[in-house]
């Protein structure tokens, strides 16, 4: 990957960022512009520094990363946010998503699969992983189901389109879809750039998340 990707870091604790800085600094294609303690700070170091991927910690004093994940990602051009965490995703996988995090990340996750992880964000390549895509339904078969005649982005979506994003939902990457459905690679990234710009999706996860919500995707139903 030839293009310098920008990080930063929000953690409260010191030794994690050190940590972490360590690893990323070791890539070339890498660069940490700055490190915060808590998610307020990590919110005006997001403005000033101008990332283009935070790692972000749920758990934080003053200001959890779910809050600050909300008002990062709402701001005009939003780096892709990645959560860190150090425990079992499933109380807050929902809110997070919801929020607007590209994925989550354990704090003590290999370095490659770190780098990885930021790279495929980077991208806006961001795919949910199956036990994500797990809890996800689990938490919006809990939930009152939406009326999908309500969201009128729903009629934007051609029958391939809606093809592509049921099989999205079910945490598919491009590669599993085209041989869904006997398509080439190409044409299914197409597919899914329209489906997001048709959504107003900022990624995949935000595509899934709306998929679920408006009841297009029922939870159990392949």
């Amino acid at each position: 990957m030839n293009t310098t990707i920008r990080v930063v870091l929000v953690d409260d604790q010191a030794m994690v960022r050190q940590g972490l800085r360590m690893i990323l600094e070791a890539e070339p294609h890498l660069r940490v512009v700055g490190e915060a303690a808590d998610g307020g700070e990590g919110v005006e170091l997001v403005r000033r520094a101008r990332p283009d991927v935070v790692l972000l910690d749920v758990r934080m004093p003053r200001m959890d990363g779910i809050a600050a994940c909300e008002i990062i990602c709402a701001t005009p051009d939003a780096p892709r946010v990645l959560m860190l965490t150090t425990f079992d995703p499933e109380d807050y996988v929902y809110a997070a998503l919801r929020a607007g995090a590209s994925g989550f990340l354990l704090k003590d996750a290999p370095a490659d699969q770190l780098v990885e992880a930021i790279e495929v964000v980077a991208r806006g390549d961001a795919q949910l992983a199956p036990q994500v895509t797990r809890l996800l339904i689990e938490e919006v078969a809990k939930r009152p189901q939406a009326d999908a005649g309500s969201h009128p982005w729903l009629d934007a979506l051609t029958d391939r389109e809606t093809e592509v994003l049921r099989l999205m939902s079910r945490g598919r990457s491009n590669v599993e879809i085209a041989t869904d459905l006997f398509l080439g690679e190409a044409t299914i990234k197409t597919h899914v750039g329209r489906v997001l710009a048709k959504l107003g999706a900022r990624d995949r996860v935000q595509a899934v998340v709306m998929a679920y919500e408006s009841g297009l995707v029922e939870p159990g139903i392949a």
